[in-house]
């Protein structure tokens, strides 16, 4: 039952990263996918995750869609103080 949950997990941490790549819009998804990154990898130690290549692209999205905020938060303050 337990792998089941992990595999579970890993497809909604990829499923949130896709929605989290978007730039301000996908913050509250990247977060929650970074979430259950964590919480999988806490899961599954010591146990073979079929779906960790998901798991492990959902969480770079969700990287990339933070680095996108980010951006664009200090480009748009740029332009405030410009």
């Amino acid at each position: 039952m337990e792998r089941i949950l992990i595999i579970r997990k890993s497809m909604i941490a990829f499923g949130c990263g896709l929605v989290g790549v978007l730039p301000v819009i996908g913050l509250l998804p990247a977060i929650v996918t970074l979430i259950y990154w964590r919480r999988v990898l806490k899961m599954s130690r010591g146990q073979w995750n079929p779906a960790a290549g998901y798991l492990r692209a959902g969480a770079f999205l969700a990287l990339c869609g933070l680095a996108g905020t980010t951006l664009a938060l200090l480009l748009f303050i740029a332009q405030i103080y410009d």
